[in-house]
């Protein structure tokens, strides 16, 4: 009898890239074990540096999720299935997929209907929000719950679905901000999640993007996604004069936070997409008050994936300008010192079929 490819699983060696400390970054070779009933094995393509894994990368650790042990890095990922889940859940064999990262969510079930991203105990893939903590997808396979793949619509390619978790993170936040068309929206921040949040605000009809940066190569980008004019951070007074009638926060600074407060018209809205430092911020709150603007959250996504694989199938959401280069799982080293560099790169890619 010819053995499954589950029957192989103990044969079956990933390489992954691995974050032990603080500057301490691996990849590491070892078996695949088999994987649970309701997990599929997915032969990873490609895979996006992400802010947080920069984080893990150069800090131990991303916000106030603190490395304690060694975690495998990643939640950007798609790939294709290699064996289905034993339990018949989930895409056969042979289909290429993207990866949804929020996994199990926990004991909390206190989030608002509709809103399991805001489960304060849900997992996701490469946190060390939790301990043990849970592992990311960056390695040559991976063992992934069945519930998180979703199966690319026919036409769009691995390389091309390559942004969707993130554009699903943009397009969570556009949809936090309301109705856009027309409006003149400021972007503060034009790195990847801003990018993303451009070309997803251009999607939804805005009728001016205003983008801002410190780095022209950054807004260089903006512009090709979408971005109708771009300010240089620095230049306060012309950010400030934008008035807005829509903000949306993507630097993850309260300097950018503040500058986006400053720039929204009265009465009008700033959506937080930017994750900030834990702690107390210095934020001109008065003025939010004396204008009643609206300050909105934005955290992560929850069934958003679906539409933008669509968006990008049918190429409504156009995304290419965002991504500067590709590396092989070789120089995974390579990719994350680029990645780290807002001059150098938009987003980083490993191509985890290359080895050089």
């Amino acid at each position: 009898m010819t053995a499954s490819p589950l029957d192989l699983t103990e044969k079956l060696i990933t390489e992954e890239v691995v974050i032990h400390t603080a500057g301490d970054l691996r990849v590491v070779k070892r078996p695949l074990g088999s994987p649970r009933d309701d997990e599929a094995i997915v032969d990873i393509a490609y895979g996006g540096i992400c802010g947080s894994d920069l984080h893990y990368w150069q800090h131990g650790a991303a916000g106030a999720s603190v490395l304690k042990a060694p975690m495998v890095l990643g939640h950007e990922v798609v790939g294709t299935v290699l064996a289905a889940a034993a339990d018949g859940s989930g895409p056969a064999a042979g289909t290429p997929v993207a990866v949804h990262p929020a996994g199990d969510l926990g004991t909390d079930h206190a989030y608002p209907e509709g809103r399991p991203n805001l489960s304060r105990s849900a997992t996701y893939l490469g946190s060390a929000a939790r301990h043990p903590h849970t592992a990311g997808a960056f390695g040559t396979l991976a063992s992934l719950p069945a519930r998180m793949l979703r199966a690319l619509p026919p036409g769009l390619s691995l390389r091309g679905a390559a942004l969707a978790e993130p554009a699903s993170v943009a397009w969570h936040a556009v949809e936090r901000a309301g109705d856009v068309r027309g409006k003149r929206v400021l972007v503060i921040g034009s790195g990847p999640i801003g990018g993303l949040t451009i070309a997803v605000l251009k999607r939804f009809g805005a009728g001016e993007i205003i983008a801002v940066d410190l780095h022209e190569e950054a807004l260089e980008r903006a512009r090709n996604l979408g971005a109708t004019t771009t300010l240089v951070a620095t230049g306060e007074e012309a950010v400030e004069a934008v008035q807005a009638d829509l903000a949306m926060e993507s630097s993850g600074s309260p300097h950018g936070l503040s500058a986006a407060i400053a720039a929204t018209r009265p009465g009008g809205r700033v959506v937080m997409v930017g994750l900030l430092p834990n702690g107390k911020q210095p934020i001109p709150i008065a003025t939010a008050i004396a204008r009643e603007l609206e300050l909105v959250g934005s955290f992560r996504f929850t069934e958003e994936m679906s539409p933008v694989l669509e968006a990008l199938a049918d190429g409504s959401l156009a995304v290419g300008p965002l991504v500067t280069h590709v590396f092989p799982l070789g120089k995974t080293h390579e990719a994350f010192e680029t990645a780290r560099d807002p001059k150098v790169s938009g987003k980083v890619l490993i191509d985890f079929s290359a080895q050089e």
